[in-house]
């Protein structure tokens, strides 16, 4: 079971967080960073699967690929921001995640661009 690995892996970082910060305080940051990091390339593995099952959808429904793409991004982008975010909160700086998540959200937005733009073609053309 994939999904065992992931919770055993993280119960696994947290463990020896607890026990790192009684003994080394200092320490404790690097081993949140590096765990992530750890979780992170772990978690991107089952990626490749993802991407043939989204060429399937792409063939099936017959979505330009370039708005598909934008999509992806927009969900790529979201997850990193969520990490990172979550990583900045986790070692005491809630303030820089806050930026994190604004650039997060800007970020979104630009790439969504082409998604709207489509859209008021769309909107457009089927006003007579």
């Amino acid at each position: 079971m994939e999904v065992l690995k992931i919770v055993g892996l993280g119960i696994t970082i947290c463990i020896l967080l607890v026990v790192v910060k009684q003994v080394k305080p200092e320490l404790s940051v690097a081993i949140l960073i590096a765990g992530s990091c750890v979780m992170m390339i772990v978690i991107l593995k089952y990626f490749t699967n993802l991407f043939s099952i989204f060429d399937v959808i792409i063939e099936k429904t017959g979505i330009d690929s370039e708005l598909f793409s934008c999509i992806l991004k927009i969900i790529g982008i979201g997850y990193l921001i969520e990490f990172s975010a979550g990583v900045c909160s986790d070692t005491g700086n809630s303030s820089i995640a806050d930026k994190v998540v604004l650039g997060g959200k800007i970020l979104i937005f630009i790439v969504a661009m082409p998604i709207i733009t489509n859209l008021l073609d769309i909107v457009i053309g089927l006003i007579p």
